[in-house]
């Protein structure tokens, strides 16, 4: 397994740390085609803004080249298919989610002269535009438009319910471990839902070498080895969780699943 840590992730671009994240957990992601395509789009930006002097007509330009020119945008229809998390992907599908639509428009963005960051939102990935001496703008990357902070508040609330208030911390700009921890969580639930378990175990295992005693982790880990009948790796796994965090709602529905995988017979794998 491939040892992934917080500095290799801040010393690259959020779409590079992503590739390298996609490799990790499928082998077939093709690094070596995406990473030549996003230069080859870039000097085709390049040229397509070759003229436009105003900051911010050349802005509009690039979200019109990005969204109607190459025709990148939202996936609606299969939002949580695994293939919108793949960089690789997503460069031949035009399709994403708002983190991988969001991280093209920042590599591509920030070698243009773009003032972006990235911002991870709890309802999720933004980017920030932030043009001098003005206030911060918020790309929805899902839609290629702005979202208003009213707009925002009505996210929270939708996500956090109705006392829910925008401060400053939800807009902080984000490092990279923080967005691609995220990242790898969303491949992990995708995969999962696909039934991709084989895939998904390598994405708990990616998840485990930040943070190595995390019990959610561990509890999705049994999950993934009990669907893939290693029943007392599972039965371990849920027994770590019952034992660190007992007062879960959770914790009666796994005590069920060990008393059920005492009870099951041994495969051997």
């Amino acid at each position: 397994m491939l040892e992934l840590f917080d500095d290799d992730f801040d010393a690259m671009d959020l779409v590079e740390g992503a590739l390298v994240l996609n490799k990790a957990i499928d082998q077939e992601t093709q690094i070596e085609w995406a990473e030549k395509e996003l230069l080859r789009m870039l000097h085709e930006a390049e040229s397509y803004l070759d003229g436009a002097e105003d900051h911010k007509e050349r802005f509009a330009a690039f979200i019109h080249l990005f969204y109607q020119e190459w025709g990148f945008c939202g996936d609606h229809e299969t939002y949580f298919d695994a293939a919108n998390g793949f960089i690789d992907k997503v460069l031949r599908t035009r399709k994403g989610i708002p983190v991988s639509l969001g991280a093209l428009l920042l590599f591509w963005g920030q070698r243009l002269g773009f003032p972006l960051s990235p911002v991870m939102f709890p309802t999720q990935f933004l980017l920030q535009l932030q043009w001098d001496n003005e206030a911060p703008l918020y790309l929805n990357p899902f839609s290629g438009e702005f979202v208003s902070k009213h707009t925002l508040q009505a996210w929270l609330i939708g996500h956090q319910g109705p006392l829910a208030r925008l401060n400053s911390e939800h807009l902080e700009v984000s490092d990279n471990p923080t967005i691609i921890g995220r990242w790898l969580a969303l491949l992990k639930n995708a995969l999962m839902r696909e039934e991709d378990y084989t895939l998904a175990l390598k994405c708990t295992d990616l998840a485990l070498t930040f943070v190595p005693d995390d019990p959610y982790e561990i509890r999705d880990r049994g999950f993934i080895y009990q669907q893939l009948d290693c029943h007392q790796v599972a039965l371990s796994d849920y027994q770590y969780f019952i034992e660190h965090c007992p007062d879960d709602p959770a914790a009666d529905l796994f005590k069920n699943q060990v008393s059920i995988l005492q009870n099951t017979p041994i495969t051997i794998h």
